[in-house]
């Protein structure tokens, strides 16, 4: 996919929001394709193991509210790569890439291993929260199948963001469908025994992750060394060490992107563990919405993604006044998607839970729970595209802040008092808790909305104090 080069004309407003448009789709629709493919092997996951089971589905998402958080926290913290790479590349100083996606790729392999040593020891998690003990068993085998693949993921993710940073969004695309393809196959391998590998039951779903993990931070790394479009960025042409100074600004963006997202998905989380001690019967309803609500939010989540490579690289060309027009774009589309999936989500709640499990009792529950995710698919579409925005603005710590406060000091607590206590009324169960997501993300919205306007005015005030 060739980038497209800013050149500002005197167009009118809407012929100037269907170029951007048709640019910002142009990014978006291959990462929206390798979001989808990613997270339908989430859903494939789920399918396969509610097949085999109530037990095998609870474990299963059980084990996901853990181990997804962990790999949130690390490839947000790995995207710092995505708009370095991006105002780089829009500067035309593609002899500083290479060496910076080096030291990026050492933080990488520090950071998966990290969260391969917390997932192996995530059981007392699963205890202090009062976690069925017939569950737990199951549970941290999948993680541990898990864990496994974390640190290609983590690599294959900085080549994944210097890659997008590039306007190179296809080969994420490409290898997104082969993993799974390959998935699917592999799952039912370890899920019921085949080619001498022993039954596993649904916990056979990790260690088939896994080994796709590997697969494609493998090929990532070959289209990297390999293909035309990225050998002006000569990362393959020499060998660096750690360097502590530019690894210390990698985190300095990173991190707190790492930790913002962690505070959105943590949530979640921590929602199912909470769950987790209501039985596996509402666990595994609560999986099925969460579940297709992941699904349905891959399309906005890929719009900010390439909002984050449009703002990025507008800025390297010293084009604020673009960047500001591009984050508006993406959020006005994220925001027209969001009507669409609202609307289906709640017509269709039924048959969506049905296409997950045959239990009567869980579709009801599923059904429930999916109207709650239709209802913040609004405020999730702006918070997901303006974070976006602010990551290509390389404004992240405020927003850190930002985001952990709406979810964590508003959203939660709402729905704890919710769902479990009589603080507020007769406790709802999953139902309070998940209204309490809607009041977190509302929040969300509303305050990276307004962190981003200033982002952008106070950009434009520079560039014209530098001009």
């Amino acid at each position: 996919m060739n980038p497209v080069i800013d050149t500002p004309t005197p167009l009118s407003r809407p012929a100037r929001v269907r170029r951007e448009f048709k640019t910002l789709l142009a990014l978006a629709l291959p990462i929206m394709v390798a979001q989808l493919a990613t997270t339908a092997m989430g859903f494939v996951d789920a399918v396969m193991a509610g097949r085999v089971g109530p037990r095998d589905l609870a474990a299963v998402a059980l084990g996901n509210s853990i181990w997804v958080p962990v790999f949130l926290l690390m490839t947000g913290t790995l995207l710092a790569t995505t708009p370095k790479v991006a105002q780089r590349f829009g500067a035309g100083t593609f002899d500083q890439i290479g060496p910076l996606v080096r030291q990026a790729l050492w933080l990488a392999l520090v950071v998966g291993l990290t969260a391969t040593l917390a997932l192996f020891s995530a059981e007392p998690i699963l205890h202090v929260m009062n976690v069925d003990p017939e569950l737990i068993g199951p549970c941290m085998e999948y993680l541990r199948g898990i864990g496994t693949g974390l640190p290609a993921v983590a690599l294959y993710h900085v080549l994944r963001c210097f890659s997008d940073g590039l306007g190179r969004t296809r080969p994420a695309m490409v290898l997104g469908l082969c993993g799974l393809a390959l998935n699917i196959p592999l799952n039912y391998i370890f899920i019921y025994g085949h080619l001498g590998v022993p039954a596993m039951g649904g916990v056979g779903c990790g260690w088939a992750t896994a080994i796709v993990m590997w697969v494609m931070a493998l090929g990532m790394a070959g289209w990297a060394r390999w293909a035309p479009a990225y050998q002006s960025s000569r990362l393959f042409a020499r060998f660096d060490w750690p360097q502590w100074a530019v690894i210390k600004r990698l985190l300095g963006i990173g991190l707190p992107i790492g930790i913002a997202v962690f505070a959105e998905s943590s949530i979640f989380a921590v929602i199912a563990l909470l769950i987790g001690s209501l039985g596996a019967t509402v666990v595994a309803g609560h999986q099925i919405a969460l579940n297709f609500s992941s699904l349905v939010f891959m399309i906005p989540y890929s719009l900010g993604m390439a909002v984050t490579v449009r703002v990025g690289q507008t800025l390297g060309r010293g084009l604020p006044r673009e960047a500001r027009f591009a984050a508006g774009v993406g959020m006005g589309s994220a925001l027209a998607y969001a009507c669409l999936s609202a609307s289906l989500m709640f017509a269709l709640r039924g048959p969506i839970a049905a296409i997950y499990t045959a239990d009567p009792v869980v579709i009801n529950v599923a059904s429930m729970l999916i109207v709650y995710a239709a209802l913040f698919q609004f405020s999730d579409a702006i918070q997901v595209t303006a974070a976006g925005a602010l990551r290509g603005y390389q404004d992240t710590r405020v927003t850190m802040i930002l985001t952990l406060f709406a979810y964590w000091g508003i959203g939660l607590p709402v729905g704890y008092a919710l769902g479990l206590t009589d603080w507020l009324g007769a406790p709802s169960g999953p139902s309070g808790l998940w209204q309490g997501l809607i009041v977190g993300l509302s929040c969300a919205a509303l305050m990276l909305s307004i962190r981003l306007a200033r982002s952008a005015r106070k950009q434009n005030r520079i560039s014209r104090t530098v001009g």
